[in-house]
């Protein structure tokens, strides 16, 4: 089975739930919200809408797994699922979060009373993806049973026991910024498909500027073989886009706003605006219609 959806909400809860079946849920990595409200999202989501939770930047940041420090914390996100009925809980470590702390890992995950709830951790940093420290992690992982979480464009999970939990982060140089080609999706689906071998459920949640897009069209994908065309069509919306932008802009700061945007030229061609605001002298731009006869559109 695969399941699709966002981390955290990029549109409405309403018009989201009418797309996706799946959410994570990102905020209560930065505050704990009532329970009287979890317990609202739960009842006002359709019956089969399924929750996951992000755990507590003090759990992983601040106390960084240390058995003691993190239990109360680890109690309230238990709370959190329970009331959101969610059956999963992501723990994301950061980056100051090493190898060499995988005995604090150990003991943690050791410790913590799981119960039915299923945690899944994902490891963040180059340090993690050498082949001798993702030996070392599987093992660890797999005698717990806690899948390993990972941008499947940057490393694929070292264990992912019944369950395979991926996030996409965007493939471009600044992380979040991105858009996915049907030619990377279609890619992510092959990739999909070879973990959900065996029944593994696969998650599959998007966390980019992009993502409601990118999701709608991977889900397209995987539900009809087919792709949706993109927002962006035809030279009109390059002018609309820019149109929208504020002025004046250097063309640095317009490459960053809108250069990983995807465009569908014509049928099945896409282009990033990158390569086509690329050719612009660098200089301040006082309008939109400026940079329109820069590139002659």
């Amino acid at each position: 089975m695969i399941k699709i959806g966002c981390c955290g909400y990029p549109v409405g809860r309403k018009r989201y739930q009418e797309t996706f079946r799946l959410v994570e849920i990102n905020r209560t990595f930065y505050n704990i919200p009532k329970i009287e409200t979890l317990i609202k999202w739960r009842r006002d989501a359709p019956a089969e809408f399924e929750f996951t939770v992000k755990a507590h930047q003090d759990l992983s940041h601040k106390y960084k797994l240390k058995l003691e420090d993190s239990l109360k914390v680890f109690e309230t996100m238990k709370l959190i699922c329970r009331s959101l009925e969610a059956r999963i809980l992501l723990i994301q470590t950061p980056a100051s979060f090493k190898p060499d702390q995988l005995e604090v890992a150990e003991a943690f995950f050791k410790g913590i009373r799981r119960e039915e709830l299923l945690v899944v951790w994902e490891t963040r940093g180059p340090s993690w993806e050498t082949s001798e420290t993702r030996e070392r992690l599987k093992e660890l992982l797999e005698s717990l049973d806690v899948p390993h979480v990972t941008d499947p464009f940057r490393s694929l999970p070292v264990y992912s026991g019944s369950v395979a939990y991926l996030r996409l982060h965007g493939s471009g140089s600044r992380m979040y910024y991105y858009q996915y080609s049907d030619e990377e999706l279609l890619k992510l689906q092959r990739i999909v498909k070879s973990l959900e071998a065996g029944g593994r459920e696969v998650y599959v949640l998007f966390n980019n500027l992009s993502m409601f897009e990118d999701a709608s069209r991977f889900l397209s994908l995987i539900e009809t073989g087919r792709f949706p065309p993109l927002t962006l069509r035809g030279t009109d919306s390059i002018r609309n886009l820019l149109r929208r932008m504020r002025y004046p802009s250097t063309k640095s700061v317009i490459m960053k706003k809108i250069g990983w945007r995807l465009i569908e030229l014509e049928e099945h061609k896409q282009v990033r605006l990158e390569e086509i605001l690329r050719n612009l002298p660098s200089k301040t731009y006082k309008s939109a219609e400026e940079i329109l006869k820069e590139l002659n559109l």
